[in-house]
């Protein structure tokens, strides 16, 4: 079976969804199964940092598997920043590279992003499974249903990370979608004792990943159990702006901006907790699972996309924007190594029940197989009027 997946943004910065599509193409590479992964990338040079002057890279080196398909941009979406691919040459590219891999099947990440997503449903001709990442309202999202959201048509199967996500899609595309969560690595070994007293922070410096909550909380913690937090993502240089704008405490903070994948998971696997202060628009919470499968416990935020991860006694949830209420959950966790210990014996167990990679990789080919033996559609689909035209 060959499949290609399909993401509308860069593969060359760090963000969910980009991490989730490449681990997804490597569990099912792991499988047998032939796999591309079909996105952006933007090689190091003076041009990407013109582009991207504040983004923290994620990969310059790319895989064998992956197929670069442009340049990206800054984007605003849902509230954050994203690096959408929209470079002319996209669309060319994308062509020939259907007509010479000949896929068996399509999987489309983030189905209504321009340019690499909406061209791959306009130009599919084969089976398309599309998996749905985003929550909460956009108003963006009204103006690509308007122009383009005819092409979700053209989806067989639809697939969303968590029910939170699938409510939103529900709210522009009606529908049936399958929940089938975001997968996460499992280390071979995760010892939740003999931990640094250091708390970790996962996430881009914006509004909604709630930093500047966890920073106003920072002292008290800090003074009280004298943990150390890391904050790994987030731009140094903007972090240490903020900090300096609301006349918040340093102390006790190290910023590192963003980390090497193997880097990021020792920071996790030597961290007693980590922190999601979220105020809302999270789908799942990747950061999570993967401070899970490091056996690392999380007080987070209580919202739609993270109650349902923080579950079977893997942490504690707190009301979102309440410095003082953070504060209080984190101190109490750090003060009681018993209870942590058990929370992250918890969130362990919990990660390789539910999110390990192997498991989401079995789920996603049987559905595949499912798909290819009964088509939702005639295999042969060629282009109304409208797709023609979009795509000149």
């Amino acid at each position: 079976m060959k499949v290609g997946i399909v993401v509308p943004y860069s593969f060359s910065f760090w963000g969910g969804v980009v991490e989730h599509a490449e681990e997804q193409a490597l569990a099912l590479l792991d499988r047998g199964l032939d796999v591309r992964l079909l996105i952006g990338h933007d090689p190091p040079g003076r041009l990407s940092q013109l582009l991207h002057p504040t983004a923290g890279r994620f990969e310059t080196k790319l895989p064998p598997h992956v197929i670069p398909l442009g340049r990206s941009v800054i984007t605003p979406a849902n509230h954050s920043l994203a690096n959408i691919v929209l470079s002319p040459s996209t669309v060319p590219r994308l062509k020939r590279v259907l007509a010479r891999e000949r896929f068996d099947l399509l999987h489309v990440h983030e189905p209504l992003t321009p340019a690499i997503a909406t061209a791959t449903l306009a130009l599919a001709t084969i089976p398309v499974v599309a998996t749905f990442h985003a929550a909460g309202p956009s108003r963006w999202r009204r103006f690509a249903t308007a122009l383009w959201g005819f092409l979700l048509d053209r989806i067989d199967t639809r697939v969303a990370v968590s029910e939170a996500a699938a409510e939103t899609a529900r709210s522009y595309a009606p529908g049936t979608y399958r929940l089938i969560p975001n997968g996460v690595r499992i280390p071979e070994r995760a010892d939740p004792e003999s931990r640094s007293n250091q708390v970790v922070f996962v996430g881009r410096h914006e509004p909604r990943k709630g930093l500047a909550v966890l920073l106003a909380a920072w002292p008290d913690v800090h003074r009280q159990t004298g943990a150390r937090l890391r904050v790994i993502g987030a731009d140094p240089l903007a972090v240490g702006h903020l900090i300096r704008r609301q006349r918040l405490s340093s102390d006790g903070v190290d910023l590192l901006g963003v980390l090497p994948t193997e880097t990021l998971d020792n920071e996790l696997a030597s961290a007693k907790l980590l922190v999601a202060p979220s105020l809302g628009r999270e789908s799942f919470g990747m950061v999570l699972t993967r401070a899970f499968a490091a056996a690392t416990p999380v007080v987070a935020s209580d919202i739609d996309g993270y109650r349902p991860v923080v579950s079977d006694g893997t942490g504690r949830l707190v009301p979102p924007g309440n410095p003082r209420q953070l504060a209080d959950a984190v101190i109490e966790l750090l003060g009681d190594e018993p209870a942590r210990l058990a929370a992250a014996r918890a969130a362990r167990s919990l990660a390789e029940r539910e999110y390990g990679w192997p498991r989401i990789a079995a789920t996603l080919e049987q559905l595949y197989s499912d798909l290819l033996d009964h088509p939702a559609h005639t295999v042969e689909r060629p282009m109304d009027a409208i797709g023609a035209s979009l795509l000149g």
